[in-house]
This record gives C-alpha cells, sequence and structure tokens, in this order.
C-alpha cells in the first residue's frame, strides 16, 4: 500500500491500495478540520451516491470511514482546471460537456435529494437565498472583528431578492469542479456545499471558481446552457447569486483570519477572504451603476502623498534573510505555508504603514472623523451601512472596493493563483 497526503489545506490522501492481487487507485476526501464549513461530510457522501445513481460521472465510493473520518472513493481519471486544457477546442469541449451535467444534475427529481435531508425552498425568498442563512448563522457565532464589507453585502442581498422565480432543483454548490480528458469530463467532484436552491445558483458559482481556475468563455457557455434548458438567463438573478455565492467564501474564513488556529495557512485563506470579497462589489457596481478605480499596479501608485511620507521599517533585511531561509529549505506543505507568510510579512514591512495610513485617510473622509484605531473605525463604518442611502452606500462601495485591491497588492507575493484574479464581464 501506498499513502501520499495531498498538500493542501484540508486533509486527503492519494492511496494504492492492493485487492485481490491488483492496485486500486484511491482518494480519501478528509473532513475539515479548520471549522469553516456549514456541512458535513455525510452530505457529500449521499450526494455523490444520488447523482452515480443517475448517470452522473462521479468517483466511485467504497465507504465512508469513521476514524479517521472521510470519503474513500476512486482516485478518478483526468486532471483538474480548464487552465492546463491542450487548447482551446478543448477547454471548450470540455466546458460544453460539464455544461451539459449541469443541466442533467438540474433534471432529477429532487425528492431524492429530499431523501437525504435536503430542505426544499417553499417560497420565493428561501428559493434565492440558498443556504446563506446557514453560512450568516455561523459567521456571526464566530465572529472576531468589525466586517463592513461582509456587513453591506449581506444587506444588498437582502435588499435585492429575486421575487418572480419558482423553480428548486439539485444545485452543486460550488460549480465548476471538474476532472477532464480528452476533451471530456470524467468527472464532477468536490459536492460538499450541494443544496436545493435556483437553477441559476450554479451558472452565478462559476464566476467565483473561474477566478482561480480558468473556465474559458462563461458568456458562450450560459448561452449554451440557455440553448439546452429553453429558458433565457434572467442577468438579475445571475448577478444576485455571484453576489451570494462569493460571499459564503469570507463569511467562512473571516473569523479565522482574525484568529488564525494554529498551523493555519493564513495567505491562502486571506486571498480568499479579499478576491472573493471584492467580486460581491464588483457585481453590486455594475449592478447599481457604480464607477470603479481601477486596480492599482503598484502599492505606491496608490497612495495619496501623506501616506507615501510614512516610512519604512529599518528592520527589513530581517524578513529578507527569513524568506531566504524558507526558499532554500527542504519544502513541505508546512514550510510553504510559513514561506508564504513571510513574504506577506515582508511586504508589511515594507509598504504596510502606507496601506494603513491611506485606509484611514480615506475612512476619516467617509465618516467626518479620524480614529486611531481600525477596529473602532470598521465598527463605526459598519453602523453607517445599516442607515446609509444609496449615494452613501455607493461611496462606500468604493472605498471598499479600493482598500480590498490595496491589500491583494500587499498580498500579491504569497496569492499564487488568485494574484491579480479579475471577473469576466457576462455578455446576455
Amino acid at each position: 500500500m501506498r499513502a501520499v497526503r495531498q498538500a493542501r489545506w484540508r486533509p486527503a490522501w492519494d492511496l494504492d491500495v492492493e485487492r485481490d492481487g491488483a492496485i486500486v487507485p484511491i482518494y480519501f476526501r478528509g473532513d475539515r478540520t479548520e471549522g469553516s464549513g456549514v456541512y458535513g461530510l455525510e452530505h457529500e457522501y449521499g450526494v455523490l451516491h444520488v447523482l452515480a445513481a443517475n448517470g452522473i460521472p462521479v468517483p466511485r465510493v467504497y465507504g465512508f470511514c469513521h476514524d479517521p473520518r472521510g470519503i474513500v472513493m476512486e482516485r478518478a481519471p483526468g486532471r483538474a482546471n480548464l487552465a492546463t486544457a491542450r487548447d482551446d477546442d478543448e477547454r471548450r469541449a470540455v466546458l460544453d460537456h460539464y455544461i451539459e451535467l449541469l443541466v442533467a444534475m438540474q433534471r432529477i427529481d429532487v425528492g431524492e435529494f429530499e431523501a437525504l435531508g435536503f430542505h426544499r425552498p417553499t417560497t420565493a425568498a428561501e428559493l434565492a437565498l440558498a443556504d446563506l442563512p446557514r453560512w450568516e448563522q455561523s459567521f456571526r457565532a464566530r465572529k472576531r472583528r468589525p466586517e463592513p464589507l461582509i456587513e453591506l453585502v449581506l444587506r444588498w442581498l437582502h435588499a435585492h431578492l429575486p421575487e418572480k422565480r419558482t423553480r428548486a432543483c439539485f444545485a452543486t454548490g460550488d460549480a465548476g469542479q471538474f476532472l477532464f480528458e480528452d476533451g471530456r469530463v470524467t468527472a464532477v467532484i468536490d459536492l460538499e456545499l450541494a443544496f436545493l436552491g435556483d437553477p441559476l445558483a450554479d451558472l452565478g458559482a462559476m464566476r467565483s471558481r473561474d477566478a482561480s481556475e480558468p473556465l474559458g468563455d462563461l458568456s458562450r457557455a450560459y448561452r449554451r446552457y440557455a440553448d439546452l434548458t429553453g429558458e433565457p438567463i434572467d442577468m438579475g438573478t445571475l448577478h444576485f447569486h455571484t453576489v451570494r455565492f462569493a460571499l459564503n467564501t469570507p463569511l467562512a474564513v473571516a473569523p479565522l483570519c482574525a484568529d488564525p488556529p494554529p498551523g493555519f495557512n493564513l495567505a491562502q485563506y486571506l486571498s480568499w477572504y479579499l478576491v472573493y470579497g471584492r467580486l460581491p462589489l464588483e457585481v453590486i457596481a455594475e449592478v447599481e451603476g457604480i464607477p470603479l478605480d481601477p486596480p492599482p499596479t503598484s502599492i505606491t501608485a496608490d497612495v495619496s502623498t501623506a501616506a507615501s511620507a510614512v516610512p519604512a521599517s529599518r528592520f527589513g533585511v530581517a524578513h529578507d534573510v527569513l524568506v531566504g531561509l524558507l526558499e532554500g529549505g527542504e519544502r513541505s506543505y508546512a514550510t510553504d505555508t510559513a514561506l508564504r507568510v513571510a513574504r506577506y510579512v515582508r511586504e508589511i514591512d515594507r509598504h504596510g504603514a502606507r496601506v494603513a495610513a491611506q485606509d484611514a485617510d480615506e475612512l476619516a473622509s467617509l465618516l467626518g472623523r479620524r480614529s486611531d484605531d481600525p477596529r473602532e473605525a470598521d465598527a463605526a463604518l459598519e453602523a453607517r451601512i445599516a442607515d446609509a442611502g444609496r449615494d452613501e452606500t455607493a461611496a462606500i462601495v468604493r472605498y471598499l472596493h479600493r482598500r480590498t485591491l490595496r491589500h491583494e497588492v500587499l498580498l500579491r507575493p504569497a496569492m499564487r493563483e488568485l494574484a491579480d484574479a479579475r471577473f469576466q464581464m457576462i455578455r446576455p
């Protein structure tokens, strides 16, 4: 038997198991350990069985392990991430096939999922919100600091619920995750966030997936979806579900970024927090006609004269030494996690004071007063959001967007696949 733990944030192993003289490739999908999820592994275990019974290509499930907790499944053939496709033709073919599978999954009788304990929405509000109340409840129970961006987006979502949607179907939740080979999807994977909701929920979620694993031309894919279903895409509902799904990530990881547990992969989670907090702001701005500033090309390109005057630390050489030691040492998941944090801390030493000063300058202008305590200032901004009118909300959206982009530039050396992430505009 061979066991290799995957170098990633959740426990998972590739196993080679001997059975009747033959080697069986196994994937062990372990349970989350950092407390950011709202579903248990049993949830995904049941989904895999239902989808397989309905002809959807998913990894074959061999069983459920209770100690350690995990799903024992086939290590399905193929590879992830359409950025690795051999050319655009293969990328289009695979995405076309995935859209076909998405439509097929949405046509499965929802009763089969209700038998697993899934809740079927009965009102337009329930259909729109999907599982957002789960994520919000978890967030509020774990909240450690003011989170004005999250509170603003939640307020916008509750004020913009689609009112005329009625059909509930199976949704994969975190759509756009699959393995592929020779122009075809070999397995739909990562179904832990599945629920019953609006058919457009998965299309909205694909816009988030595309930021880290480029899927190709989503406008073309959505037109194919409309052709297969015979229904035009309701752009308002699509934008709503783009915002709703993207916000799940900040809701899940904000408390962890504020109070990290031991061994926490801060750079990865903070990347998710920033990028998937920015996406809702950009969609809201598109819907509301709010002009946004372009991304800064560097820290110094987006700071005021006063902020630029803040001196860098004279002790920065220590960060250079630390980064060099970690880069030159034996690489493991733990040391790689430390290296990413070290690179981030080096940028904070070089530019953090400038970014903090710019944040404070702009926030003082919004609030009409200055606070030397960033937490107190964010709490004041949260309070302002609760009563903000349209014009003030637009100003807050623009401020939070600029602030998020500045912090992404600060984190950029540690962001990997999310560095300079951009979101596709959807053409109706």
